[in-house]
């Protein structure tokens, strides 16, 4: 354990990042956590958090992220804060306005907007040269009337702030997309409209350390997100071997996304779809943080990362200013499935396979990660348990326009 630690404001208005939050403390820092006092009561790895602080609403308006900075400031007056890190995607833009307030290094608000904001991250992504699905802002109405007449339908409306498939439609034509833009009403500017492309999407959870990719690992949804908020699917991901030209493909590609939008250090957690028409990767979407559904979990088995910790430790060396690397382990093929569950319980044991590595704890969800050398027996698996989920447990809620507890 280190002797000349740092004091770590950790923000998180959603219960997650435990690893992270011992992983700090490991290396020997103070640990301070800022949640929703509607949090207060979960079980929040309390060894290894010297102080939580607690808000009561976990919006990202001007007025909220005022009071959290006042906040900060009383803190700030017997306590010195030499790190902030936004454990989850909602809080990136309050840890970006602290650390401007108060001049603390790390990630200010214009490049945390290109890992919050999908209109900025396409903007600076395409002005990169970066392959992008073509898109339109929803502020000029001859603009998007001339998108829609130059982009064949179908096409999809999304919120630039929100998380994963949250808050996204999907039309079909011209005046479908007028009724929504019209729905918006003085909202529309939060929004985009972009050409829908059918493809397979992948997503690369990746590590970078003063400005370089040390640690990726790409993977390919069985059940993409947009499929399982809308669709009620079962939602499934598995590995990609690290010899994959796919992989490699990846690779390259995250690399150029992070370069392109100045990541300094951080985990990362980013989405591209290889198109059905033209056989070509397009970027989606990036964050600054570790991808959500048990996906580090299924990393971790595959690889031996656990990216939260390793998160925790690149942000302690970039502090003291130290090297880092990280070890992996033999790679595996790794394949995950989540669902949730008509049961608060539901009976597990179905999943008695001895590649079984995993299995998810959580009321009214079913799900499990699968280990082997075969990935052919990953993705038999992941069919079979599918379709068992499907017949047995498998139960769907609307998806929310806006996140909830």
């Amino acid at each position: 354990m280190s002797t000349n630690g740092k004091t770590f404001l950790c923000v998180s208005t959603y219960f997650k990042g435990e690893a992270f939050l011992e992983s700090c403390k490991k290396e020997g820092n103070t640990v301070y956590l800022l949640t929703r006092k509607a949090l207060e009561n979960d079980p929040w790895p309390r060894h290894a958090i010297d102080e939580i602080f607690y808000i009561d609403k976990d919006d990202n308006s001007p007025e909220n992220i005022h009071n959290i900075i006042k906040g900060v400031s009383w803190l700030m007056q017997d306590r010195k804060i030499d790190v902030i890190v936004a454990l989850d995607d909602f809080d990136v833009e309050k840890a970006a306005a602290i650390r401007e307030e108060f001049r603390i290094p790390g990630m200010g608000q214009t490049t945390a907007r290109y890992f919050r904001d999908k209109l900025a991250m396409r903007i600076q992504a395409r002005d990169a040269g970066i392959r992008v699905p073509a898109f339109s802002p929803l502020f000029n109405n001859d603009e998007i009337n001339s998108f829609v007449d130059t982009h064949a339908a179908p096409w999809v409306v999304k919120p630039r702030s929100e998380a994963s498939a949250m808050g996204i439609k999907k039309v079909h034509s011209k005046e479908e997309l007028w009724n929504v833009i019209n729905g918006l009403g003085d909202e529309r500017h939060g929004f985009l409209v972009e050409q829908f492309k059918p493809g397979d999407v992948y997503h690369v959870d990746s590590l970078t350390f003063n400005s370089k990719v040390v640690f990726s690992q790409a993977s390919r949804y069985l059940s993409t997100p947009f499929e399982v908020a809308h669709g009620a699917g079962i939602f499934r991901s598995i590995t990609l071997d690290r010899s994959d030209k796919t992989h490699k493909s990846l690779d390259k590609a995250n690399a150029e996304v992070m370069k392109a939008f100045g990541m300094r250090y951080s985990a990362s957690h980013t989405e591209f779809i290889h198109c059905h028409e033209d056989q070509q990767f397009y970027f989606l979407e990036t964050s600054s943080r570790v991808g959500g559904a048990h996906l580090a979990e299924m990393v971790e088995f595959a690889t031996g990362v656990n990216l939260w910790a390793e998160w925790a430790k690149i942000e302690t060396a970039s502090a003291k200013k130290l090297d880092y690397t990280v070890t992996e382990a033999p790679f595996a093929s790794t394949g995950i499935m989540v669902s949730l569950a008509r049961y608060e319980h539901p009976d597990q044991s179905v999943f008695n396979a001895p590649e079984v590595v995993w299995k998810i704890d959580k009321k009214h969800h079913v799900g499990t990660i699968i280990k082997s050398e075969s990935r052919d027996r990953v993705m038999q698996l992941l069919d079979e348990y599918a379709e068992i989920v499907f017949n047995q447990f498998h139960a769907s809620a609307p998806m929310p326009d806006k996140p909830s507890d």
